[in-house]
């Protein structure tokens, strides 16, 4: 049988052994105790010392191109521009003088790919509803600047990172975008 609040009590209890282990004298009264003691809470240095992150950490998208930023990922389909919560994603379609999409490698390109990081809410949904796997989320996260509507507003060009930089940042995630692009190849 299940005590009610229980759940509750073992959290403040996590959260206790936390604010001792924060102190020397809590240290020892948790070894007296046999509990396991952890270094407790730090800090890091910053920014002599940058933080480690996980390769799941995410921060801001960025276009990935294969080989030159001339072979964009991206065919301007508008998809994660309509799915972006947001609306943080702007997109134009390069057009000929009829008004039909002009193409290149093969595939439609964007004239215009602007992300509003200042609104920008790093969820994700812009990479999980690309089909062609042209935005990936980066780790970098130090974007700073005194104004904020030009500076944190990034065109196309800003955007452009290479598939060798996704692979170096997110190994494993990119091994899996890449097994599926193979797979995608022979279809076509």
């Amino acid at each position: 049988m299940a005590v009610i609040g229980s759940g509750v009590l073992r959290g403040m209890g996590v959260t206790f052994k936390t604010f001792l282990e924060t102190y020397p004298w809590g240290r020892l009264i948790l070894r007296t105790l046999r509990i396991p003691v952890t270094n407790g809470l730090f800090t890091i240095p910053y920014p002599e010392t940058k933080q480690q992150h996980p390769e799941r950490f995410r921060y801001f998208p960025f276009l990935v191109y294969d080989g030159t930023p001339d072979n964009l990922r991206c065919v301007a389909c508008k998809i994660c521009e309509q799915e972006c919560p947001p609306q943080c994603i702007h997109i134009v379609m390069e057009k000929d003088e009829q008004g039909r999409p002009v193409k290149a490698h093969g595939r439609t390109l964007p004239k215009q790919f602007d992300i509003d990081m200042s609104i920008c809410m790093s969820c994700r949904i812009c990479v999980d509803v690309c089909p062609f796997d042209a935005i990936e989320m980066d780790n970098e996260y130090e974007l700073s600047a005194s104004d904020r509507y030009e500076h944190m507003i990034f065109d196309k060009h800003k955007l452009l990172k290479s598939a060798d930089y996704f692979q170096k940042i997110k190994p494993t995630e990119a091994a899996t975008v890449d097994a599926r692009l193979a797979a995608k190849k022979p279809k076509a």
